[in-house]
C-alpha cells in the first residue's frame, strides 16, 4: 500500500491535456539542453582545432543522440565502429611529444588520431553516456602478441571490455580488429589489469581507482572541456 501512496502522490493531478503539454515541454527542455552542450563542445573542438575537428565531434554527438535507448549490442557496435573507422592510430610521442599520454575524447577528435588508450578511454564514455553502466564497462591493460600465434613478441595495449553480467566473459572493443569479439576469440591478448569508474581490478582483487593519478587528471580535463558524462 505504501508504494500505492508514493506513486499516487506524485501522479499528475491536472487535467490530462495538460499533463501531456508539461511532458512535451519537459522533453523539449531536455532536448534544448543537450543541444546546447552538443553545441559547445562542436564549437570547442573548431576553436581549439579547426573545421574538420568541429566535424567529427557533431559526428559523435549526432550517434550520441541516434543511439540513446539502443539496445547495448547495437550501441557497442556503433561508437567502435566510430571511432575504429574516424581516428587514425598514432603513437603519444608523435601527437603530443610526451612518452604517454591520456587524451579527452574532444582532444583524441581534435587530433583525429589517438594511440590505443585514447580509443578506449574515447569509447568507455561513450557507452556510459549511452546509459551503460560502469560495472559492465572495464578498461583493460593487455599484453598483445604481435607477430602470429607462435610470436613471443608482445607490446602494452589497453582495450575495452564490456561485461553483460559479472561473470560474463567480456566483449573485447578493440582499435587493432574491427570485429567486437568475446575474450575467448583473442587469445593474442593477455590481461594485466582493468579499471573502471569504481576500481581497480588485478588479480582478484579490487582496490581505489585513486591510485591511478592519469584517470583523475583525464576527468578534470574532461570537465573544464564541459564534457563529464
Amino acid at each position: 500500500m505504501t508504494s500505492v501512496r508514493i506513486k499516487s502522490a506524485f501522479a499528475c493531478r491536472a487535467p490530462a491535456s495538460w499533463c501531456g503539454a508539461l511532458a512535451r515541454v519537459v522533453f523539449a527542455l531536455g532536448c534544448l539542453l543537450a543541444c546546447a552542450d552538443d553545441a559547445s563542445l562542436i564549437t570547442l573542438a573548431k576553436q581549439r582545432y579547426g573545421a574538420a575537428a568541429g566535424v567529427l565531434v557533431q559526428e559523435w554527438r549526432e550517434l550520441i543522440a541516434a543511439q540513446r535507448g539502443a539496445p547495448d549490442a547495437e550501441a557497442l557496435k556503433r561508437v567502435n565502429e566510430l571511432f575504429n573507422r574516424r581516428i587514425r592510430f598514432v603513437d603519444d610521442a608523435e601527437v603530443w611529444h610526451q612518452p604517454d599520454y591520456w587524451a579527452t575524447p574532444i582532444e583524441m577528435m581534435g587530433k583525429g588520431a589517438g594511440d590505443c588508450e585514447d580509443y578506449t578511454i574515447a569509447k568507455y564514455f561513450s557507452l556510459r553516456e549511452l546509459g551503460i553502466p560502469a560495472a559492465k564497462l572495464r578498461l583493460i591493460y593487455v599484453k598483445a602478441r604481435i607477430g602470429g600465434p607462435s610470436s613471443s613478441i608482445t607490446q602494452a595495449h589497453m582495450v575495452l571490455g564490456y561485461y553483460d553480467t559479472p561473470e560474463a566473459q567480456p566483449l573485447v572493443l578493440d582499435n587493432l580488429i574491427g570485429e567486437i569479439r568475446p575474450a575467448a576469440q583473442r587469445p593474442d591478448l593477455v590481461p594485466v589489469f582493468s579499471f573502471n569508474a569504481e576500481g581497480v581490478y588485478a588479480g582478484g582483487a579490487v582496490s581505489s581507482i585513486e591510485r591511478l593519478s592519469r584517470w583523475k587528471d583525464l576527468q578534470l580535463k574532461m570537465k573544464a572541456e564541459g564534457y563529464a558524462p
